[in-house]
């Protein structure tokens, strides 16, 4: 009973760690976010190719993010199910200045979010790249990804701007929340 309510009043009150995994189409902008996070400055980057692990704190929260590589269906994409495991939530990243790849991007999400290791997974969209003229509005990639028709999944899109860091704490915020609701209802 006493390590039960310790681990409860951890997870409420003092530092939690959390494991989230950051994927997306190449060039979304998710090693740029991840930097942003980080160290807060925009950092010079060039394609992932493998993954970047770093540690992210924020707000009592020690986030884990795993950012893997985006290229290629044929190359990269596959792998990232091997990410999927003891994970507590998904970072997924749209470019919403790319119109042209939004079914390429849904069948990733969906692909990825129906991973049998993913389906308990709380799912945080950053819709990324919102300050670019002609940047699809948060209604358009709810509906090009099939968001609104996900039952049962906690899942939240949020308005990004990497380059600045616009909305990216916001989500930090509801993903951190989120989690730390699902872990204490877990222990109770």
């Amino acid at each position: 009973m006493g390590q039960a309510f310790r681990k409860l009043f951890d997870t409420l009150f003092g530092n939690t760690e959390i494991r989230v995994v950051m994927v997306g189409l190449d060039n979304a902008g998710k090693t740029t976010i991840l930097y942003k996070l980080q160290i807060g400055k925009v950092v010079s980057t060039i394609p992932t190719v493998g993954f970047n692990v770093e540690k992210v704190g924020y707000k009592n929260v020690d986030f884990t993010v795993w950012d893997v590589g985006g290229q290629g269906r044929h190359n990269l994409r596959p792998l990232w199910k091997n990410y999927f495991t003891s994970i507590d939530g998904l970072i997924y990243v749209v470019d919403c200045h790319d119109r042209e790849r939004i079914y390429q991007v849904k069948q990733e999400f969906q692909t990825t979010i129906n991973e049998p290791s993913m389906l308990n997974n709380i799912i945080l969209v950053f819709a990324n790249k919102q300050d670019l003229k002609g940047a699809m509005t948060i209604t358009e990639v709810c509906e090009g990804l099939g968001l609104f028709d996900l039952r049962n999944r906690k899942w939240h899109i949020q308005g990004t701007c990497a380059l600045k860091g616009d909305g990216l704490f916001e989500g930090l915020d509801w993903l951190a929340s989120t989690l730390k609701e699902k872990k204490a209802a877990e222990y109770s």
